[in-house]
């Protein structure tokens, strides 16, 4: 933070979904003020918090098994449900290679395919289930070697 930046912040409480909500705000400082209005609805501005707790083990020949657990912070799941993605990267000799996939209901996956003698980095994100808001960041990334037979 810059030296004499003060951070602000505000919290509603109660807001409704399916409601368009605006909101002034107003800076005010020597030189003067600046006044800004910004509208948004609660559907649009969601964010989960990424999965935890990943997990990946071999699990068979050229295969991956991925688990993880839902961000705590993200309650009422039966109310909200969220979906998954899955990313896994691994090195060729000249760059990285990225596999996206998903969304899953789940909360785990198996990786198929995998080439033998690979290590692979395995991350997850979260999003809402009808895709309102946003994706959450990915994951902690887990790396898991494909052992060769």
């Amino acid at each position: 933070m810059l030296p004499g930046l003060q951070l602000w912040h505000c919290h509603f409480e109660e807001l409704k979904l399916l409601t368009d909500y605006i909101i002034n705000v107003t800076a005010v400082n020597k030189l003067g003020s600046s006044t800004s209005l910004t509208s948004f609805m609660m559907e649009d501005i969601v964010k989960p918090n990424p999965p935890v707790d990943v997990r990946v083990s071999p699990n068979g020949f050229r295969k991956l098994s991925v688990e993880w657990s839902p961000p705590p912070t993200w309650s009422s799941l039966d109310i909200f449900p969220l979906k998954y993605k899955i990313r896994y990267q691994w090195q060729t000799r000249d760059s990285s290679k990225t596999v996206k996939l998903g969304p899953f209901e789940s909360t785990k996956m198996d990786l198929r395919g995998l080439a033998p003698g690979r290590a692979y980095l395995v991350q997850v994100c979260a999003m809402e289930f009808l895709d309102l808001g946003e994706c959450s960041d990915w994951s902690s990334p887990v790396r898991a070697f494909m052992a060769k037979r």
